[in-house]
């Protein structure tokens, strides 16, 4: 980053030497700043990069290049652009000056004024171009902090998303998802693995907050799901799961975030499914036309100490589908100042087709997200190129 000027630094253009000579003397009389003339004006641009004037003094009458000329010159070149141009010149003309203004100047004195009005001004501009530049260095260093705060957030997505488990193709259990974090990354993490032959686990984890931490702090979670830390007997045990959760993820030692959790075991020798939800919002088990919701039955995990978490149980037929998700698919902001919904979701996902269901979801709440915004929303993308609020986590699980 360019030092920034502290001190007034005068550039005067002007073709005559006793011009030169007089503003120095008007410019000494009123206290310290540096100070230049140049009386060949086809040498003015070089001599200003050069010098980095504060302020410029410019004639307009001069031989070669007419000092208008110059205007446009100046603000082409980046390390000038800002610098303020005052005209000192000798024509008292209405129509010179609003050419002079048209073309980039940011003042205009008939010469030669009194002295103390002179350096009056230049002080004036040489301290709004300083405050300019300190702006402008300002907002540099924060755009390259976001920017690298976004390389991060991104770096930190793409983490999570490599710790996704991949889709399930084949067998008694069938399963696909889609992730699309939001710009700020939230803390959304999900996954789904066979404990042993019999049991499948499935779960999906919205921590509060977004940013680095708090998808930290949701892969620290799944990893405890998935690592083996936790017995077998408590992985098979959602109760057991979300207790064990509670007693790892206290607010008090994790920064007050907390996380919502919907968690359920299927076995797939007597087709039942065992659920149980922290707080999160409910799983869509679909069957046919008909879709029940599957509530959770507590609140969040690390509010607490003392924390139950029942296990509800329902039993699945072949054909099932089993949909777990994140606030981020339905806490959409409609153009009304209302939200698109939960009931919204559950009547789309009723009436979708059986085959791409998570892409149609996708596509839908794109489209109400922006119309919500007040895009153009008549082009949706499968989905990328939109930012999103929160974290949009879709899992589907159908069951042979």
């Amino acid at each position: 980053m360019d030092t920034i000027e502290t001190t007034d630094r005068v550039l005067l253009i002007d073709d005559q030497a006793i011009v030169g000579e007089a503003v120095r003397r008007m410019i000494a009389s009123q206290g310290a700043c540096e100070y230049r003339s140049v009386q060949d004006p086809t040498q003015a641009i070089a001599v200003a990069l050069e010098f980095r004037p504060t302020v410029i003094l410019q004639d307009i009458e001069m031989p070669a290049i007419n000092g208008l000329d110059l205007l446009p010159q100046y603000r082409a070149h980046e390390a000038l652009r800002e610098v303020p141009v005052v005209m000192l010149t000798g024509k008292e003309d209405p129509a010179v000056k609003a050419d002079a203004f048209a073309r980039g100047a940011s003042d205009y004195l008939v010469k030669l004024p009194h002295p103390v009005e002179l350096v009056a001004r230049i002080r004036h501009h040489s301290r709004g171009y300083r405050f300019q530049l300190e702006r402008n260095a300002a907002y540099e260093a924060l755009r390259a902090s976001e920017a690298h705060m976004k390389a991060e957030i991104n770096r930190a997505a793409a983490y999570v998303r490599s710790l996704l488990d991949a889709p399930l193709e084949s067998g008694s259990v069938l399963a696909d998802w889609r992730f699309v974090p939001c710009e700020a990354l939230g803390g959304d993490v999900f996954g789904y693995h066979w404990i042993d032959d019999d049991h499948l686990a499935a779960y999906v984890i919205d921590v509060s907050g977004h940013g680095v931490g708090p998808a930290l702090m949701g892969v620290s979670a799944m990893n405890l799901i998935r690592s083996g830390s936790l017995e077998r007997e408590q992985v098979l045990d959602p109760t057991r799961t979300l207790q064990a959760l509670n007693a790892a993820f206290q607010m008090s030692r994790h920064d007050g975030m907390y996380f919502t959790i919907w968690y359920g075991v299927y076995d797939r020798r007597t087709r039942e499914l065992a659920w149980a939800g922290g707080g999160h919002p409910p799983a869509f088990l679909l069957r046919g036309g008909e879709l029940r919701s599957l509530d959770s039955t507590t609140f969040m995990v690390g509010a607490m100490d003392d924390y139950d978490a029942p296990t509800l149980r329902t039993t699945l037929a072949p054909g099932d589908r089993l949909y777990l998700f994140s606030d981020g698919v339905f806490e959409l902001h409609l153009r009304d100042g209302g939200i698109w919904g939960l009931d919204r979701l559950e009547a789309f996902v009723r009436a979708a087709p059986a085959d791409g269901v998570l892409d149609a979801v996708v596509r839908e709440t794109t489209r109400v997200m922006l119309e919500g915004r007040g895009d153009d929303a008549t082009d949706i993308p499968a989905a990328t190129g939109v930012t999103w609020d929160d974290d949009f986590s879709l899992i589907e699980l159908r069951f042979n």
